[in-house]
């Protein structure tokens, strides 16, 4: 690999600005202002593999399969997340491409439909809690659980909604194909969305499975197999904060691995559902021989690159 080599994790919904923002447009335009930073750092020499989440793209294919059930074939999750990795990454290409006309780059996105694979015994599948998909009624959910085998719960008095495993990721399938891209100069968009989960059987043989990976979960392995000397992680906030929504919640610039696991452990620093996968993300990098993380937002990225703001995690 080259002596500069990140790889950028955007998440889902930094394509959907707010409920009003939500047609393939909107995320069009969205991606376009995440790719113009991404394209800044790439002209500053870095070689770029940038992963994504597809979390509400994939609940708007799973909700149209449902509408369109009547007339047509429904679509199985592994497929509906191959599908958002075609669509954004074609929104991410594009964009970065027009970006480096403007900049005067000789260079080219290309998107790699990714598969990850997860253990078939991951103890995750004994207790499925990703909910996905619409809200249903409790007749609908148990016919459903009947009929399709479908694990359901009720989820905060809303109605029912199907959960799925969310198995940790264990191999990057299309490993060798994205290191080759990276070291031939292309900008490459992979493992969208965590992967595309499968499993192996007893002949090596992959099958799809319904299931969610942890995009940042995923997006630290394949920094960690690429040899990356950055891991940076995209998100909705400029820095990292301890104690997060509480009266003496702080900022911070700089962590070490022992005191992000520290954190961690403690718990009540980082929220659950958003930031507390990327830190621990971030801390399984760390472990595994990674240099540098950085957590910030789109609009700092250059400015996070040049150490004036984001929070920067190290090994020491």
């Amino acid at each position: 690999m080259g002596k500069k080599t990140a790889v950028v994790a955007i998440g889902g919904n930094s394509l959907i600005k707010d409920k009003f923002h939500q047609t393939v447009r909107d995320q069009y335009i969205a991606a376009g202002e995440t790719c113009w930073h991404i394209a800044s750092m790439i002209k500053d020499g870095w070689e770029v593999a940038i992963t994504h989440g597809n979390g509400p793209q994939v609940g708007f294919i799973m909700r149209r399969s449902e509408l369109a059930a009547r007339e047509l074939h429904q679509i199985p999750l592994d497929v509906a997340g191959a599908d958002t990795q075609g669509a954004i990454g074609y929104a991410l290409q594009q964009n970065l491409y027009n970006d480096f006309h403007r900049l005067g780059m000789d260079k080219q996105a290309v998107t790699v439909v990714t598969q990850t694979e997860v253990a078939a015994d991951d103890p995750a599948f004994e207790k499925p809690s990703k909910p996905i998909g619409s809200y249903m009624d409790e007749a609908e959910a148990q016919k459903r659980q009947e009929e399709e085998g479908w694990q359901v719960i009720e989820d905060a008095g809303r109605g029912w909604r199907r959960v799925v495993a969310s198995p940790k990721p264990i191999r990057i399938v299309e490993e060798e194909a994205i290191r080759d891209l990276i070291r031939r100069g292309f900008v490459t968009i992979a493992v969208g969305g965590g992967g595309i989960p499968v499993v192996a059987d007893a002949e090596g043989n992959l099958k799809g499975v319904a299931a969610v990976i942890d995009k940042d979960l995923a997006s630290s392995l394949l920094a960690t197999a690429l040899g990356a000397e950055l891991f940076m992680i995209s998100t909705a906030v400029e820095k990292v904060a301890l104690d997060y929504g509480k009266p003496n919640q702080h900022w911070i610039d700089h962590l070490t691995l022992a005191e992000a696991k520290e954190y961690l452990a403690e718990g009540g620093h980082f929220a659950g559902g958003s930031m507390a996968p990327k830190i621990q993300a971030i801390v399984w990098y760390l472990e595994n021989g990674g240099h540098e993380a950085i957590v910030t937002n789109p609009d700092n990225v250059e400015r996070a690159l040049a150490g004036e703001t984001g929070t920067r995690f190290t090994r020491h």
